[in-house]
Order: C-alpha cells, then structure tokens, then sequence
C-alpha cells in the first residue's frame, strides 16, 4: 500500500534540495533517516520532519509497519518564486528570485502485507491512545485547581500574618512619598531664574 505525502512551499531552492533528496532515493525509511542525519545539508531537517509524517501516517492510519517501509518515489518540483530586486552600479537593479520547492514523497511495502494492522486493531490503538490522552487531561486539571487551591491559602495566610499597625504605617509612609514628590516638582519650577 502507497502513503502519499507533500510538502509545499518549502523555502529552499529545489536544486539545492535535491542534494538531499537524491541521497536517499529508493532507501529504507530508517536507512534514510540515518542518511539524512550524517550529511549536513539546509533541506535535511524539513526532508526528515516529512518523512516521520509519511511514517506516523502510514503506521497510525493505515497500520504499516515501521521495518518493512521504504522510499519508492521522492520528487523535488519548483514552487513559488519571490521576484526580488538589487541595486547596481549606474542606477541599475537587477532581479534576485528567491525560489521554494514542493517535495512528494510515496512510501510503499518491501513485502506486501508483511505485519499489516487490521482496521479493528487500528480503532482499538486510537481509542486507547484517546483515552490515555483524556485521563492525562484531567490529572492536569486536577493539579491546576489543587495548585491553584494551595496558592491562594498561602495568600490568605500571609495576609493574616501582617498586623494592622504594619498596616497603617506602610499607608503614611506611601502618603509622604506622594507629598515630596509634589513638592519636588513645584520646587524646581519655582527655583528657576527668571533672566
């Protein structure tokens, strides 16, 4: 079975992507992540990402198997161009054209069927999957409001903890900071010298 997957607008030359891509032609897909990953190139880390999603999709929609997977056509095509201009000696410009590629990529068996999930198998992981996903939810929620709960005790507490007096001079305090403040400001108007 084929898994088809794209990748558009990929801001990379095509030229330059397929360096990348002419390497691992035709390879396994574990084979092909390993290419990938020793050569040092600008397309590698987007060329990897779509592989793993060719992969994630073919094992969770269709129930392939990892192993017997391989790269049966993988195609580099021009996408967009951005038309660009530089200036030139004498008052010329000329044009800069910045391109992007699409990659397709198609996954195909090594041996037909080989370790191939069942459609009721492939339900039963979602809905566990699913599940497992939901019950980690509401532990997260759980600690949100437990957290939150423990927070606002502290809060209670600590405002508990300061004495009303502490209270009252921290308020005068504040109120002759406001005072010299405003009397610092009319100060330096008035203290100017009039010529």
């Amino acid at each position: 079975m084929k898994v088809n997957v794209k990748l558009k607008n990929l801001r990379i030359s095509p030229r330059k992507v397929r360096l990348t891509v002419d390497l691992v032609k035709g390879m396994e897909v574990n084979d092909a992540l390993d290419q990938i990953n020793a050569n040092v190139k600008r397309a590698n880390d987007p060329l990897a990402k779509l592989i793993m999603s060719a992969v994630a999709s073919a094992e969770n929609d269709f129930g392939l198997d990892r192993g017997n997977l391989y790269i049966s056509d993988i195609r580099v095509d021009a996408g967009l161009t951005l038309k660009r201009w530089m200036p030139r000696a004498y008052g010329r410009a000329t044009q800069i054209l910045k391109r992007s590629s699409q990659v397709s990529l198609t996954l195909d068996e090594i041996v037909e069927g080989k370790n191939r999930k069942s459609k009721e198998q492939i339900e039963k992981e979602k809905k566990a999957r699913e599940d497992a996903r939901k019950k980690e939810e509401k532990e997260m929620k759980k600690q949100m409001t437990e957290g939150t709960k423990e927070t606002s005790e502290k809060i209670d507490d600590k405002k508990e903890a300061v004495p009303a007096e502490a209270k009252k001079e921290h308020h005068e305090i504040e109120g002759k900071r406001k005072e010299s403040r405003q009397s610092g400001w009319t100060n330096k108007i008035f203290r100017r010298k009039s010529s």
